[in-house]
């Protein structure tokens, strides 16, 4: 099995910065795809940003594009996701995912999700 943590939320003003991490223990892949997604209250869960195993490819949503920055640390297992200008908009449960295959289909793995909650 796998385990994910992710920590690093919490409550910050309109225009601050959070730096989310998401630790990975277990059984170990030769290669996977990291992902951030996010659920806000009332909202369906939504796709925030994706790295793949040598972190030489990134990919974000537009609603985050230019001020989060996803990035990842193999040797330590963990993945990182950098946010910057935050919106009160950015308010949700941030959950990371790791995906063996990296198709975004078949089996993954999620972690419990950190809060962060940006004020207006």
């Amino acid at each position: 099995q796998v385990q994910l943590v992710e920590s690093g939320g919490g409550l910050v003003q309109a225009g601050g910065s959070l730096r989310l991490s998401c630790a990975a223990s277990g059984r170990t892949f030769s290669t996977y795809v990291m992902r951030w997604f996010r659920r806000a209250p009332g909202k369906e869960r939504e796709f925030v940003a994706r790295i793949n195993w040598t972190g030489g490819s990134t990919y974000y949503a537009d609603s985050v594009l230019g001020r989060f920055t996803i990035s990842r640390d193999n040797a330590k297992n963990t993945v990182y996701l950098q946010m910057n200008s935050l919106k009160p908009e950015d308010t949700a449960v941030y959950y990371c995912e790791l995906d063996p295959s990296g198709s975004g289909y078949g089996i993954r793995y999620w972690g419990q999700g950190t809060q962060v909650t940006v004020s207006s």
